[in-house]
Order: C-alpha cells, then sequence, then structure tokens
C-alpha cells in the first residue's frame, strides 16, 4: 500500500530552484489562502520572490503577472491604431493583392469597400493562392492529356515551365491577375468588437468563431484600429517574429548639441562604448539589460511615455522621444547635465513603487524583436 504523501514536502520540492517554472508556480497554489483570494495570493507571491530567492527567473514573472492582468486589458490598449492598419481595397486587382501582401509581411489584411469605415471582410494569402490553383487547374489530368499538353507546349516554344506546368495538370495561361477581390470572392468574414472588450473575451470569440483578426469599432461604427490572436498572444510572451520579418539594425547616431539619438535596441555595449565610465550598471542587474531600452525599463519599472525625461541612470540624461503603451522605440541620450532643462518639458521620471502593468511588461520583456525574452523594449 503507498503512503499518503505529505503535501508540505510536495510544496517545497515544487518550489525548489531546479524545478520547472510551473510545478514552482502549483507549489504556492497548494498552501492555505488565509482568507484571501487566489489571484491576490499569487500576485503577493510574485511580488515576495523578486526580494529573495528568486524562485522565478524575471521573463517567468512578467509573463505571470501578464496572465493574470490579461482580463484587465483592453482591445483598445492592444490594437493597432486606424493610421497604421495595411488595408487593401476590394476592387483591387489579385496581381496586387499578391504584391501588397508580400510587401508588407502580412499572409492576412482587412478588404474594405472605398475607405476603411465600410470594411467587408478579411483576405488570407492562402486564399489567394487556393484560387490560382483552381483557375489554373486543367479539368482532364489524365496521361493522355498531359501528353498532349507537354507536346502543344513544346510546339508552341513556351518553354520548360510551362511545359512543366501543364504536364502537372495546371495552365497558367488561364490565371487572369486582373480579376478584383469582389469579384473572386475570396475575402472572409472578420469579428467588429468594442475597443472596451477585455483580451480574454475577445480571445474566446476568435476561437469559437475561428478567426484571427478583428476590426476595432468606435462608437459612430467607424473603424478604430486592428488586433490579431497574435496581439494578444503578444501581450503575454513578448513579440513573435517569424523568418519573414525583417530585422532593421538599431541606430545610434550623434547630434549637434553632444547628445545621442537611439533605437532602444542598442546594445548596451555600445553606449557604454561611447560614454565610457559615466555610469554604471548595478551588479544585480547586468544579467538582465542588454539594450539601452533595457536599461530605461529596470531604472523605471515601467513602461515612460513620449516625451519623459529620465534621470534615474547615474551619469546621464535620456529623453524618450518615441513609445507606445507597449514598449520603448527610441530615445535622446545625454551626459548628465550637458542637457538644459525645457521648463515646458515634462516632469522627470523617478522610480515607482508600484507593480508593472502587465501590457506594459510584456513588451519590456521582449527586447530586440528575435529575442523575446530580453527586459529591453524595441520596435
Amino acid at each position: 500500500m503507498t503512503a499518503p504523501s505529505n503535501p508540505q514536502s510536495q510544496t517545497a520540492r515544487a518550489a525548489s530552484s531546479d524545478a520547472p517554472w510551473v510545478n514552482r508556480l502549483f507549489g504556492w497554489l497548494k498552501p492555505a489562502t488565509n482568507g484571501t483570494d487566489l489571484r491576490t495570493d499569487l500576485e503577493d507571491a510574485l511580488e515576495e520572490d523578486q526580494g529573495i530567492g528568486h524562485d522565478f527567473s524575471p521573463e517567468e514573472r512578467l509573463m505571470l503577472r501578464n496572465i493574470l492582468r490579461l482580463r484587465e486589458t483592453r482591445t483598445e490598449d492592444v490594437m493597432v491604431p486606424r493610421a497604421d492598419i495595411v488595408a487593401i481595397d476590394q476592387l483591387v486587382p489579385l496581381g496586387q493583392v499578391l504584391e501588397n501582401l508580400r510587401s508588407s509581411g502580412h499572409s492576412r489584411m482587412p478588404v474594405f469597400d472605398g475607405s476603411l469605415d465600410h470594411p467587408v471582410g478579411m483576405v488570407h494569402i492562402k486564399d489567394v493562392v487556393s484560387y490560382l490553383i483552381d483557375r489554373a487547374r486543367n479539368e482532364d489530368t489524365s496521361p493522355r492529356n498531359r501528353a498532349r499538353a507537354r507536346k502543344a507546349a513544346v510546339e508552341q516554344g513556351s518553354g520548360k515551365a510551362t511545359e512543366t506546368a501543364q504536364a502537372a495538370g495546371f495552365d497558367l495561361r488561364k490565371i487572369d491577375l486582373d480579376t478584383n477581390l469582389k469579384d473572386a470572392g475570396i475575402a472572409r468574414p472578420l469579428l467588429f468588437v468594442p475597443a472596451s472588450m477585455s483580451a480574454t473575451d475577445l480571445m474566446a470569440q476568435m476561437q469559437a468563431n475561428r478567426v484571427q483578426m478583428a476590426l476595432v469599432i468606435d462608437e459612430y461604427g467607424g473603424t478604430d484600429g486592428l488586433i490579431s490572436l497574435e496581439d494578444l498572444i503578444e501581450t503575454v510572451v513578448g513579440d513573435i517574429e517569424d523568418e519573414h520579418d525583417d530585422e532593421v539594425a538599431p541606430h545610434f547616431d550623434a547630434i549637434g548639441d553632444g547628445g545621442y539619438v537611439a533605437d532602444a535596441r542598442v546594445p548596451i555595449e555600445d553606449v557604454q562604448k561611447v560614454f565610457g565610465d559615466l555610469f554604471e550598471i548595478d551588479e544585480d542587474d547586468a544579467d538582465e539589460i542588454d539594450t539601452l531600452g533595457g536599461l530605461v525599463f529596470t531604472a523605471l519599472g515601467r513602461i515612460p511615455v513620449r516625451g519623459e525625461l529620465i534621470d534615474t541612470v547615474e551619469g546621464l540624461d535620456i529623453e524618450v522621444t518615441d513609445a507606445d503603451p507597449r514598449r520603448i522605440k527610441r530615445l535622446k541620450v545625454y551626459p548628465a547635465g550637458l542637457r538644459r532643462r525645457d521648463p515646458r518639458a515634462p516632469r522627470r521620471a523617478s522610480r515607482p513603487a508600484t507593480q508593472l502593468d502587465g501590457d506594459q511588461a510584456d513588451r519590456a520583456a521582449s527586447g530586440q524583436d528575435n529575442e523575446p525574452f530580453d527586459q529591453a523594449t524595441g520596435t
């Protein structure tokens, strides 16, 4: 007969530093909550772990906080604003649709009738390719017909590509790339959601409707923004890159007043080379900071706002020139005291005592686009 297990020993084993982080998480859930709700207990445990023990890595803590705050995140916090939406008119020919999908790097794109305020659906690159294949497919793909196609292609001198395509049962001459999206009838429906909808509710709707794109509609029925399932997932795990995403080298350029303009993704080593011994990174944070954005994020414990001035980094004055609620984009960096303070400029930042906002923290954890768990932020 198997002896009953000891819950306390199970918790101790789960909380050990070499156990998987999910096991350590559940180890904290086993003790009694002493009258408080489980969510509060877990948030408190994550805060205590940040100070001592280090049972969770910084990346794990950020992800767990983001999960806990996901229900508080609204679609307007995550959406792509209207000005940045890449969409296409339903009267655009398929040839141009393919070019737009290629140049944008997107696999899906909203389709509208005249303007974004009259959306009709979305187009997926798979549907475009499937439509073209169906048009090019020969009805009779028997061996005899393939032989005839090969012979005709050779006689017409149309080249090896046409010969191969026709032999495979395709006639590329049947494809009409001037056919527009409306006539092709390949637009799929998408969701229309209010800006106030929670991220968890939207995710549930997307799963139920098997749709991965939604348009955010304002109170007047106009298009306010665009949100995808990938955007929602990124609020938890940080930026997700694939092999088609272009990586742009971060800029770090001198300007005339003794300062530098820099992308948040600039490696911290490059900053140290320029400013020498003007500033030092705390030894406890050195392993967690890889970029200039990570330095700012660690100094503040949050994502700063555009125009904010930061003097909490010893030896440097930093101005945030571009940022959104989820990430830092560009900064100006000066040696401390060199930059004159503009009386119209925002107040200088200080380290807050509050926890990170989950939507902001996930972008802070993403860092350089192809390094999703760096504490820096990037574009």
